[in-house]
């Protein structure tokens, strides 16, 4: 018989999409923050700056879209093969896999004759979907699209690097390390707090560990980018 580790359902794949979402978020908040208060350690010119942001805006979001898609068109054709499995084992043993199938909505709590009824009903109408979904957990309609996955990972990590990078080039000279970081930090605890609230976790916990984990970030690099700028001062 066919075993597959199960994923979410469909309400839980929007789910996991908007968790991405805002872990693609953060990310570009984070990378972008700290690379641009890196650069303004070293240099108050904004055009430099400005390249570097979006250097490393482009960069990021391009990088994350590309893994999503290598890592999301693994994970379709897994869905794939074990599809493919199941339908040869439903040719070659439809007995079987009935009483598979029986025995699944059995142990969901069904009596026998019911789980035994129900079966050949969802058998009869739908063999594949049947098992796919009581036995793979996969609806064979809705495989996990790898384009749809690059695309939101570029869109979400773009949007949260775009924050930092305004804040530091809108601000003036003085103003613009400290105006990053309160920008980033404020994003940095929504962010936190949504994730939290997605995956059911503890929210100040999740808030902390955003906003120390990118002041840590920023903190160094604007630091290694002082350090080099009085050395090539």
């Amino acid at each position: 018989m066919t075993h597959y580790e199960p994923h979410d359902d469909v309400t839980g794949n929007k789910m996991n999409w908007l968790r991405a979402g805002v872990l693609g978020a953060n990310d570009g908040i984070v990378s972008t923050a700290s690379l641009v208060v890196g650069v303004a350690g070293a240099t108050t010119d904004k055009a430099q700056i400005l390249v570097a942001g979006l250097a490393g805006l482009f960069a990021g979001a391009l990088s994350m879209a590309s893994g999503e898609y290598v890592s999301v068109s693994s994970q379709r054709d897994a869905e794939r093969a074990v599809l493919a499995k199941e339908r040869q084992e439903l040719r070659e043993m439809p007995e079987e896999e009935l009483e598979e199938l029986q025995k699944i909505y059995e142990q969901k709590g069904l009596d026998e004759a019911t789980a035994k009824e129900v079966a050949k009903q969802l058998t009869a109408h739908d063999a594949l979907a049947a098992h796919a979904e009581a036995e793979l957990h996969i609806d064979p309609d809705e495989l996990t699209n790898p384009w749809g996955a690059a695309i939101a990972s570029f869109i979400s990590f773009t949007i949260g690097a775009l924050l930092p990078l305004a804040a530091i080039i809108l601000s003036s000279a003085t103003l613009r390390v400290p105006v990053t970081v309160v920008a980033a930090v404020l994003t940095l605890a929504l962010t936190g707090f949504v994730s939290a609230r997605l995956s059911g976790a503890p929210r100040q916990r999740a808030i902390i560990r955003n906003v120390v984990g990118g002041l840590i970030a920023m903190g160094v690099t604007y630091g290694i980018g002082a350090l080099v700028g009085q050395s090539i001062g």
